[in-house]
């Protein structure tokens, strides 16, 4: 059986020593890089190799792509080969934020072509409260061959820039809603959002212990926020392009599979000060 959505940590530690499965951890803290690669230092989950969100699942910034921009393909394939996954492997993502990095590697998977990968329910916190083990141990790699298959899941500036007077396409923008209507900004120099914009906080997509609500429950709400817009049309946004993704396994889990990632999001379009901007009274 393949798992392309959610794992629980009991199906995880079924097969932690199965060679078939990969599993990563996409541990972060926005306002501390080094934080992720430290706590997996100190303990993970056992056979785990470590995804940074900025060196490894994200590119360089040029100052107008975003704070997060997309990694190279090639180069993303060619890593996750050396850490042995093939077309055939089921992958693992895990963080401890609820998913909101997990989703990261789980959305650009899914964009290289690879099917085969979910996000473990709950994160490490889960994991933990259910007295599973954490190690310090590196995982022994068995090199593989990633088949890369990119696929066209990504929306442009500029289509959005053209989507606001053409009104096809249902952005969703998935920060906090003070940030989204401009308040308390602080990862970002303008705060706001994109005109025409509707929001959905991803922690929303989450129950009081960090795991994911019901399919029924978030297609109830996703279908509430769209008003009749096809999944197709929608394109997920946030502040760089990470957390816009929990909302794509959101809708994923919901049964409203189909919509995009505008990659560069909030960061990447306010970057450029002759794009509009919309804000909104508390």
């Amino acid at each position: 059986m393949s798992y392309a959505r959610l794992v629980s940590s009991s199906v995880l530690a079924e097969h932690l020593t199965d060679p078939g499965w990969r599993l990563f951890d996409c541990r972060h803290l926005l306002s501390d890089s080094g934080a992720g690669s430290r706590a997996y230092a100190a303990a993970h989950l056992p056979g785990a190799h470590f995804m940074h969100l900025d060196r490894d699942l994200s590119g360089p910034m040029n100052g107008r792509n975003g704070r997060h921009p997309l990694p190279d393909p090639g180069l993303l394939a060619d890593k996750l080969g050396a850490a042995g996954v093939s077309a055939t492997t089921q992958v693992v993502a895990y963080d401890d934020a609820g998913g909101a990095f997990a989703a990261r590697l789980w959305w650009l998977l899914r964009w290289l072509g690879h099917d085969r990968v979910a996000v473990l329910d709950g994160g490490i916190d889960r994991w933990l409260a259910e007295g599973r083990p954490l190690t310090t141990d590196l995982p022994l790699v068995v090199p593989a061959v990633f088949e890369l298959a990119l696929r066209d899941w990504v929306v442009s500036s500029d289509a959005v820039l053209a989507n606001l007077d053409q009104g096809r396409l249902c952005l969703i923008d998935a920060r906090g809603p003070d940030r989204f209507r401009g308040e308390n900004e602080t990862l970002d120099p303008v705060g706001g959002h994109i005109p025409g914009a509707r929001n959905r906080f991803f922690r929303d997509n989450l129950n009081a212990t960090a795991c994911f609500r019901p399919a029924a429950e978030l297609r109830r709400e996703f279908e509430e926020l769209l008003a009749g817009v096809e999944p197709a049309a929608v394109v997920m946004s946030c502040g760089s392009g990470v957390t816009a993704c929990h909302n794509l396994l959101a809708m994923e889990l919901a049964g409203l599979p189909g919509a995009r990632l505008y990659a560069g999001s909030w960061s990447e379009w306010c970057s450029d000060p002759a794009r509009p901007v919309a804000r909104q009274a508390s």
